[in-house]
């Protein structure tokens, strides 16, 4: 009979471990996230301009190829949110990007136009429906909600939307100049400015809005109007116009008022400041640097193209 000394089978023992654990870190995938878009159609405004669904694809292009940052999965709805909201069970965060409910000629991935409503609620069938969105954000998941989609009348989805992102545009109170601004940073130890520097660019951005819960709430970008034009109420001066938030049930919210003019993503701290900003609302670290994207004209033409 052949017999092994203790220090040999101990030898052995190891080196079988280390080759299981040599052949598993070989072979585990990364943790992956998901993240879902949801864009309005483009149903108003000059080319170039309120370029929903083209928007929402250069954010999911520049997720999934960036140089700094792997395994983001994207889902991108144009037009309307999937009716079978199992297919956003797996969704680390969701991004809206639209026009407001306001204007029967306009459309909202999410909120019917509130013409169609009775100001304060919806029909049961959207009411239910919505309810259950709602349940699927409330365990953790985050939500982003940039430009004219952040505009919101129905009395319901103001409610929800002060739930998600902690604030929204209100017509009377907030303000949309287009123009010539100035952005400056605020709260920059904040994971969203990483590689961030303040920027000035051309730009219609809805700002001043109105915000709960500063304990929970964190301000981001403070917009001076230089030079603009404006329909209604004159602008305020500076004014908040980007934010992030942290809900009680663990979800995080984030919102931009800008997000108009679609050359602004040949701008890169534009760019990097919207990318963090996903990524943060998703739970995932972001790089020291900033999420890295590089987009020529040629490539941002091709990344805001429907796959």
């Amino acid at each position: 009979m052949t017999t092994i000394s203790t220090k040999n089978a101990n030898a052995t023992l190891i080196a079988l471990v280390l080759l299981g654990l040599t052949v598993f870190s070989g072979t585990a995938c990364p943790q992956t996230k998901e993240i879902v878009f949801l864009a309005g159609p483009k149903d108003h405004g000059a080319p170039g301009r309120h370029e929903y669904e083209k928007d929402l694809r250069v954010i999911a292009y520049c997720l999934e190829n960036a140089s700094n940052i792997k395994g983001i999965t994207t889902k991108v709805y144009a037009g309307k949110a999937p009716q079978d909201l199992n297919e956003l069970r797996n969704a680390a965060a969701i991004v809206i990007h639209s026009s407001s409910d306001r204007d029967p000629r306009e459309h909202h991935p999410l909120f019917p136009q509130d013409a169609t409503t009775n100001h304060g609620s919806y029909d049961p069938q959207t009411a239910a429906y919505l309810k259950e969105f709602d349940a699927l954000i409330s365990k953790g998941v985050g939500v982003a909600i940039f430009h004219y989609s952040l505009w919101a009348e129905n009395y319901t989805a103001r409610n929800y939307y002060l739930k998600w992102i902690g604030g929204l545009w209100v017509q009377g109170f907030s303000r949309n100049p287009s123009g010539d601004w100035k952005i400056e940073l605020k709260n920059t130890d904040h994971p969203i400015h990483r590689g961030v520097k303040p920027w000035s660019f051309r730009e219609e951005i809805f700002y001043n809005p109105v915000l709960a819960d500063p304990e929970r709430r964190t301000d981001l970008l403070i917009g001076h109007p230089l030079k603009v034009g404006w329909y209604g109420a004159r602008p305020t001066g500076p004014q908040v116009a980007a934010w992030a938030y942290e809900r009680e049930d663990g979800g995080r919210g984030f919102a931009y008022g800008g997000l108009d003019f679609h050359d602004n993503w040949l701008n890169e701290d534009v760019r990097k400041f919207v990318l963090n900003g996903v990524v943060w609302t998703a739970k995932i670290d972001v790089p020291q640097g900033g999420v890295n994207c590089a987009l020529t004209e040629e490539t941002l033409k091709r990344a805001g193209e429907a796959k």
